[in-house]
């Protein structure tokens, strides 16, 4: 697991990262408290620090303060590296956001002890994250999270005047599979299906389950182009090697309605829209298809 240790001594900063990696951990190291908020703003921040409570720029306490006002997960679990002993000084600590809080000089065994316990609430806050933003049966985005990652990078999309992409995506006659082969076969075609799609799309992407058999794709930053490649690219991703069910059925493959903001600044739920009623060309014009309306105006087919 990855660890941050902010301290503006230099020695102390090195040996304890030493130990640290000893023990197994991966160590990310700050100078000051404002390269510390720095690293601990970032998406993939590490979900441990070990703050020095005195350093220049924003002190340990600043740090924590703003970890816990930014409020947004994943949790990051702090501990306030300090030579305050005080009653009065830990409360402090602990009200400005603060975990744990360990004396210096440290004693080896009491971090050690001290970040185990970190490491446990780490991944106790993940998993319950996990339950409550993904989706059971595929792991990826459930309905309410992807809708709420749609509406952020709308807004922001807006406020920063870029694009945005949304694909609907169903996977092509999938309730006689449900009704032929039982609902064994039509979850396992919905995993494979779902995690094919997601080996098609780029890092930033987000891919969730928006019911039953259909997707929902948000592409940041996509123009009118790039959407519709986009879609081509994860129609063939689940057409290109046939997940073919037995018994004479044909191979799962899905269709796919997909929808800009370019042009026409449209918002999240007029994006889901247009692109759920491309979807609906798709399946009436033959399935395993890709249909477009990347604006208002212009339509845009592209067929497998």
């Amino acid at each position: 697991m990855r660890v941050l240790i902010a301290d503006d001594d230099l020695a102390a900063l090195l040996l304890l990262k030493s130990v640290l990696e000893d023990w197994g951990y991966e160590v990310v190291t700050a100078r000051d408290g404002t390269q510390a908020w720095d690293l601990l703003r970032r998406a993939d921040s590490p979900p441990l620090a070990i703050l020095d409570w005195i350093m220049p720029g924003l002190d340990g306490i600043d740090v924590c303060r703003k970890v816990r006002q930014n409020g947004e997960a994943p949790y990051v679990y702090l501990i306030l590296l300090t030579g305050k002993v005080r009653t009065q000084d830990v409360v402090q600590g602990m009200e400005s956001g603060a975990d744990d809080y360990v004396s210096k000089p440290f004693e080896e065994q009491e971090l050690k002890v001290r970040l185990r316990a970190g490491r446990r609430i780490v991944e106790l806050h993940e998993a319950l994250r996990t339950q409550a933003t993904r989706d059971p049966l595929t792991g990826t985005w459930n309905r309410r999270t992807i809708l709420e990652i749609l509406h952020r990078e709308s807004a922001r999309a807006e406020r920063d005047g870029t694009s945005l992409g949304v694909i609907m995506a169903d996977i092509d006659h999938f309730k006689r599979l449900n009704d032929t082969l039982g609902h064994a076969a039509g979850d396992a075609a919905l995993c494979e299906a779902s995690r094919r799609m997601g080996t098609a799309l780029r890092p930033y992407d987000a891919l969730g389950r928006y019911g039953g058999e259909e997707f929902l794709i948000v592409l940041p930053g996509c123009d009118r182009a790039e959407v519709l490649e986009a879609a081509e690219r994860v129609r063939n991703a689940v057409a290109e090697v046939s997940v073919a069910p037995p018994s004479g059925m044909p191979p799962v493959t899905i269709s796919l309605g997909a929808a800009t903001n370019e042009g026409a600044s449209l918002d999240a739920d007029t994006l889901i829209r247009t692109a759920d009623e491309a979807l609906y060309r798709a399946k009436r014009a033959g399935r395993n298809r890709v249909m477009a309306t990347l604006d208002s105006k212009i339509q845009i087919s592209s067929d497998s």
